[in-house]
């Protein structure tokens, strides 16, 4: 008896095409049906908001405002500038949680004579928070940020 045997290279380069080609077909498919979302359809009218946005955190800088976070007390101080405070000052500070937007809070700005407001973040759930500090004064727009970690209690 003689055995033969099979030459499997033809049916294997036919197999590797075809898989090559399924695969390209599903990426042109998957790029064609796939919406960007990076792109706005009002582009520049966010590009002025957000530079309005740089410019009112150059001024809080310029002024000296600040956000101090105390973890053992539990406690954020924002130092905000006396001289603004008597220039028609009103403002908000906000306590961001990008995993769980559920727990975001939001205080008015009323700070002290001093230029100090503090906010009590002890019972706060743990984790990573943003500080965000938005007022105006004598008609400018100042803001600042600050990322803080409350820690489980």
């Amino acid at each position: 008896m003689q055995t033969t045997s099979r030459n499997y290279w033809p049916m294997g380069v036919i197999v590797v095409f075809v898989l090559f080609f399924i695969g390209m077909a599903s990426v042109v498919v998957i790029a064609v049906t796939h919406r960007d979302h990076l792109v706005s359809d009002n582009y520049y009218e966010q590009e002025l908001k957000f530079q309005t946005q740089i410019d009112a955190v150059a001024r809080a800088k310029a002024a000296g405002a600040e956000i101090h976070f105390n973890g053992a007390k539990g406690r954020v101080l924002l130092a905000l500038p006396v001289a603004q405070l008597a220039k028609n000052f009103s403002g908000t500070v906000a306590f961001y949680r990008a995993d769980d937007p559920k727990l975001d809070r939001e205080f008015p700005l009323e700070a002290k004579a001093d230029g100090t407001q503090s906010v009590d973040v002890s019972k706060f759930s743990a984790g990573s928070w943003r500080v965000r500090a938005a007022w105006v004064a004598d008609g400018k727009n100042y803001f600042i940020e600050e990322q803080i970690a409350v820690a489980a209690r």
